[in-house]
């Protein structure tokens, strides 16, 4: 009897242990788009025209709209049509040469572009971004900057923390000290987000070459601090602008002039007076960048904030006018 139980068991054992056919998972399995037709057929693209045409492949949904716009109050629904392949699509009118924010609706969920190779900097990703050539946010031949990428410990803060430096075409050790553009980015952002989508080192690079601003540092820290009791998702929407901000922007504020400012001037040959250096910054940036500049005046002499989101056409004047006097160009 107890072999017999043993034999039981081991068939038991071998029959739970089997690999199970592949159409066992079939349903639990996403569909892949057609294999014969290349990916072009089903990503969203801009078109020869500056129109946009927008794609998802989405075989089972039912409803498919891509919203368009940057802000709640700008938010565009624009309803796909599905053709038999399964691939939703819509294209726009032409585009002004910019860089445009959208995301789609599948049956009520918002999702990011799948397609997209340019998703939103954001702490929590659903949005994508779509670049319309023609621009000063394009990648141009002209002489190009470095972006660097420093890590250390912040002290105010007691944490492993980055920040994001560029440095002008041809900066080296030896170079003449350079003035130094603070930047602090929005609510939801990343510190990435100055770079992907505020498009600075394309913007620097082309001004530069332009002669429409002189040389300079443009440090990019990242405006959510994180720190104990300061971290923005566990905050009430309602209630951020009240509770968060001002916590978080004290934070920072110990952070700039604690360890940016001198890892600045430890790392890089970065001018040392106040005259030399200057904020700026969007949306909750600009709250930042008013508590920072208003604070120490004696260690920062220019400093520009936007409140709001700036629409895209207008980010090169917004850029030159966030810049201080002294460290523009004469030219204009």
């Amino acid at each position: 009897m107890t072999r017999n139980r043993l034999n039981l068991a081991t068939l038991l054992i071998l029959a739970l242990s089997a690999p199970l056919p592949l159409t066992a998972f079939a349903q639990s399995l996403p569909q892949d788009p057609d294999a014969s037709s290349p990916a072009k057929t089903y990503i969203t693209a801009v078109n020869p025209d500056l129109t946009i045409t927008y794609r998802l492949y989405a075989p089972t949904a039912e409803h498919v709209d891509v919203v368009t716009g940057s802000t709640p109050v700008s938010y565009i629904p624009h309803q796909m049509a599905k053709d038999d392949k399964g691939v939703w699509s819509w294209t726009s009118e032409a585009q002004k040469p910019d860089l445009y924010e959208y995301f789609f609706n599948v049956d009520g969920l918002r999702i990011a572009d799948p397609g997209s190779a340019m998703p939103k900097p954001q702490r929590q990703v659903n949005t994508s971004l779509i670049l319309v050539p023609g621009s000063i946010l394009d990648v141009k031949n002209v002489p190009h900057g470095e972006v660097r990428m420093l890590t250390y410990h912040s002290a105010a803060l007691n944490s492993e923390r980055q920040v994001a430096v560029w440095t002008p075409p041809g900066y080296t050790d030896a170079s003449q000290p350079l003035p130094v553009l603070y930047f602090y980015h929005g609510f939801g952002d990343t510190g990435r987000s100055a770079l992907d989508q505020g498009r600075i080192p394309q913007i620097m690079d082309n001004l530069l070459a332009e002669k429409k601003i002189a040389p300079m540092l443009v440090v990019i820290p990242d405006t959510e601090t994180d720190a104990k009791g300061i971290v923005p998702e566990e905050f009430v929407t309602k209630d951020r602008r009240k509770e968060f901000y001002p916590r978080n922007a004290a934070a920072a504020d110990k952070e700039l002039t604690g360890d940016i400012i001198p890892l600045i001037s430890k790392t890089f040959r970065a001018r040392d007076d106040a005259a030399g250096r200057a904020l700026a910054g969007l949306s909750q940036g600009g709250y930042q960048t008013l508590v920072s500049g208003m604070t120490h005046l004696d260690q920062l002499a220019g400093w520009r904030r936007s409140a709001v989101s700036v629409p895209r056409r207008s980010r090169m004047k917004t850029w030159r006018n966030a810049l201080p006097s002294q460290i523009k160009s004469t030219r204009s």
